[in-house]
């Protein structure tokens, strides 16, 4: 307990602590080892960007979560630990929600014991640029309770696309705040929801759908919008409790997920959510050591092949996927072990895989001090194009309550790791997985103590693919020394050089080729607009019957429809005659 006390000790000595101090640690750090494993390569996936949110800030940029899918994976590279540096900045609050404005800056709320604080730092030194007093805890509101579980009143923000930040207060209001240089932070609008979200009661997280309406959810089941021009307020009650977050899309749909059922919204005529579907998942109805309800941890996670994913709340816990679109269950698919399964972290999506935690365990801070931590495990979970859900690897690092992230153009999956140790030392390491098989490539020390625990706070891969963490103490950066590049490769917006060889024979061959074609994840062969053939392994070629070409002698247009491993696309023309 004697980091505990420590960091309550600072916190009510210094809490609006500047960046100059670091975040303390125990006597045991000098002897932790810094760095394990190796540099990794990058491996880009094929994963496509979600589309950009029209009242967000750009992907990566906006809410902790990425983007309005809360897919929780970046296209760019994260740090491939090339000599890696660490900076931090002790606050005595857990810097969660991370964000970046226009300008690179760091736009982020600390949550401490007394209230949260709205900062703006520099994004290489954290050094302080502005800050805001958020109003204080209200244990009337339900706010104060769990200080360590409890997400209400500025856990979760958005920054929009004028760099303002959106966020509800502990007072049940929702706040527009922009930021100048001079001035700091300063409050545009103030909506007052007491009127719908009475006292006792709290407001959890607040996102724009895709016309810019303001949705918010509270933690006993209320969901509400407001017209952002007219400050007009409408609400339902589901009855149910919310512990996360929500999801939006393009379709105007907005995704949440209670402790009973998930749910599609959408604003009706005046604005007023309505239910497009809902439906039950399987929940033993108990709160499980890992998590801050009873029922899915998850925020719901939209996917691009048009589906939302959650966990349940069964035993052992499922990963559950639904058509976004009328809430029929695709798949689902058992993870970790009976007795010992469940997450409070949103699901990673990347194409059609999902990424999966295990926070079995977590109780709190001291479930991970003197040496101990949680069951954990990481899984992966694949969809298949016929609906069908499996198990791709397992990974047994111990994660107790990161929200872990994926590189696109790199390939990894990165999570915030604590193993047991017998000498009663808390080592806390960044630590990498390969995404496609789950094995450990690094992990690069984070720090020792209670300090570094990051208590459900986000990995955040910054805009030069650093890694920034809210921890406990305040906000940790990891970075390699020299920025990450996809080492030689070409940027994602070069032309990929590549063509069509065509070859006559019983058959048409078609071969795709060129200097980039190690660079190609798949393609489809096509004749004009008519799919002849696909293939997702090199050589890239196909034997195409005549007759499906036209008549002999006949001039067609060959066509290459190509996905690039780092997510780019191409088409490859060629006009040949067809074969004789």
């Amino acid at each position: 307990m004697r980091h505990l006390w420590l960091l309550l000790t600072f916190a009510l000595v210094l809490p609006g602590a500047a960046g100059a101090v670091p975040i303390p640690e125990g006597p045991d750090a000098a002897d932790l080892p810094v760095f394990s494993g190796t540099q990794a390569v990058p491996n880009p996936v094929s994963s496509p960007d979600p589309p950009r949110h029209p009242f967000m800030a750009p992907n990566g940029k906006s809410n902790l979560h990425v983007d309005g899918y809360q897919s929780d994976a970046h296209q760019q590279l994260g740090p491939l630990g090339n000599d890696m540096q660490r900076v931090n900045t002790f606050y005595a609050a857990d810097c969660a929600s991370i964000t970046f404005d226009s300008r690179g800056r760091v736009i982020a709320m600390c949550v401490g014991l007394a209230r949260p604080v709205l900062k703006m730092l520099d994004p290489q030194t954290l050094a302080e640029i502005a800050t805001l007093d958020m109003p204080p805890r209200d244990a009337a509101s339900g706010v104060g309770v769990d200080v360590f579980s409890n997400f209400s009143g500025g856990g979760y923000f958005f920054l929009d696309e004028k760099d303002r930040v959106v966020t509800s207060t502990t007072t049940r209001h929702l706040n527009v705040i922009s930021h100048t240089d001079g001035a700091g932070f300063k409050i545009e609008r103030d909506y007052d929801l007491t009127g719908v979200v009475p006292s006792g009661d709290s407001i959890i997280s607040a996102l724009p759908d895709w016309s810019g309406r303001y949705w918010f959810a509270s933690s006993k089941g209320v969901v509400g919008t407001v017209d952002p021009a007219t400050g007009a307020i409408r609400a339902r009650a589901t009855g149910e409790p919310i512990g996360n977050s929500f999801a939006v899309d393009e379709t105007r749909g907005v995704f949440i997920v209670t402790d009973a059922a998930m749910y599609r919204f959408e604003a009706g005529a005046d604005g007023a959510p309505q239910i497009s579907w809902r439906q039950g998942y399987p929940n033993i109805g108990i709160k499980k050591p890992g998590q801050t309800q009873a029922g899915s941890g998850t925020t719901p996670t939209v996917t691009a092949e048009g589906n939302v994913a959650i966990t349940d709340n069964a035993d052992p816990m499922n990963v559950v996927v639904y058509k976004k679109s009328d809430g029929s269950r695709v798949c689902s698919q058992p993870v970790f072990e009976k007795g010992a399964s469940n997450t409070d972290q949103s699901l990673i999506a990347v194409a059609n895989s999902l990424v999966v935690e295990n926070n079995y365990g977590y109780t709190g801070p001291t479930a991970t001090q003197q040496g101990k931590t949680t069951i954990g495990g990481l899984e992966r979970v694949d969809v298949s194009a016929a609906g069908k859900c499996s198990r791709v690897w397992r990974s047994e690092e111990t994660s107790p309550t990161v929200v872990p992230k994926a590189s696109i153009q790199g390939g990894i999956v990165y999570t915030y790791t604590k193993d047991a140790r017998s000498d009663g030392a808390d080592a806390w390491y960044l630590t990498a997985l390969d995404f496609r098989t789950g094995k450990t490539i690094y992990k690069r020390l984070g720090g020792e103590g209670l300090g570094h625990n990051n208590n459900y706070a986000p990995i955040t891969i910054g805009p030069n693919g650093e890694v920034y963490l809210g921890v406990l103490g305040g906000m940790l950066l990891l970075r390699d020394k020299t920025p990450p590049t996809l080492g030689g490769q070409p940027s994602p917006t070069a032309k990929p050089r590549l063509k069509l060889r065509v070859r006559c024979g019983r058959k048409m061959r078609i071969t795709l080729t060129g200097k980039d074609r190690k660079r190609v994840l798949r393609t489809g062969f096509y004749r004009g607009k008519r799919r002849l053939a696909g293939d997702r392994r090199a050589p890239f070629t196909r034997r195409i019957a005549k007759r499906r070409l036209g008549r002999p002698g006949k001039r067609v247009r060959l066509r290459a429809r190509v996905v690039l491993k780092d997510g780019r696309k191409a088409t490859v023309t060629r006009r040949v005659r067809t074969c004789r």
